[in-house]
């Protein structure tokens, strides 16, 4: 069982819900990381220093997603592999920074709170999603 679910590939949801969720991990420590030491280190704003770790976490997410998660045809594009998984990506930063900006600004919740309630939301946002559209077709 535990050598199916990591080295196995698997196309169940449930397979790669935790996978995407691990993997989600390691990019929202970089995501996270950046965020505070561009904000509290850095003297950037929060919401730059969100869209920045954003992006360094899309970039990891990506590598590891397909590499690991996802039944990407192995015929497919990686440039259009990457559009599809950056566009995706660009939604889950509009929700990210929107859901941020809400709760800090208009409930008073400090910064990397609302961060860690955007990323759990954004979270299901990027899987399905990707799941829908990576899989769905050869790309």
């Amino acid at each position: 069982m535990f050598k199916k679910l990591i080295f196995q590939r698997s196309d169940k949801i449930h397979i790669q819900l935790l996978r995407y969720t691990l993997v989600g991990g390691i990019a929202f420590a970089a995501d996270f990381g950046t965020l505070y030491l561009l904000t509290e280190f850095g003297g950037i704003h929060y919401l730059i220093s969100a869209a920045s770790g954003f992006i360094i976490g899309l970039f990891l997410n990506y590598a590891l997603s397909l590499k690991w998660v996802f039944q990407v045809e192995n015929g497919g594009h990686k440039f259009t592999q990457f559009v599809i998984f950056g566009i995706i990506g660009i939604v889950g930063l509009v929700l990210n920074e929107l859901i941020i900006w809400l709760i800090t600004e208009k409930l008073h919740v400090y910064y990397l709170y609302s961060k860690i309630i955007s990323t759990v939301i954004v979270l299901f946002w990027n899987f399905l999603a990707r799941r829908k559209l990576l899989t769905a077709r050869k790309i």
